[in-house]
């Protein structure tokens, strides 16, 4: 029986920019760095969230990824095509103004919804995120 998820990939096309952006900026926390056979894996995670990693998968041909489809893939990444999930906090406003002075693009403002108050950034790679806090 599945019990829970535990991974969620984002594709970048640069690990150590990645790992300054979401560590430096969004205050994640590094949970694996480990190179195998070549293929370097990593992971960052909230770090009140230990159940999650966030796999900062980079672009490039694989065994399940060609060389063509790597490029459709940068192509619609730099386009800002995948809207890649919903980071929850409780001050959108306040977490919209910290994460601005540390250089985070904002695409949306903080903004009223029925559900909340939700901010969307993005990051160095194209990928955007909701920041939402939830009507209590």
């Amino acid at each position: 029986m599945i019990k829970s998820l535990s991974h969620a990939t984002i594709y970048v096309t640069d690990h150590d920019e990645a790992l300054d952006f979401y560590t430096k900026k969004l205050g994640f926390e590094v949970r694996m760095d480990a190179t195998m056979d070549g293929f370097r894996w990593v992971t960052v995670a909230p770090k009140d969230q230990p159940q999650l990693e966030l796999v900062l998968m980079k672009l490039a041909p694989s065994p399940v990824m060609d060389e063509g489809t790597v490029a459709q893939m940068r192509e619609l990444l730099s386009k800002g095509a995948f809207g890649t999930g919903v980071f929850a906090t409780a001050d959108c406003r306040g977490t919209h103004a910290e994460l601005s002075a540390k250089g985070v693009e904002f695409i949306q403002p903080p903004t009223e919804r029925p559900y909340g108050t939700e901010a969307v950034f993005k990051d160095p790679f194209g990928n955007w995120f909701s920041l939402t806090q939830h009507r209590q």
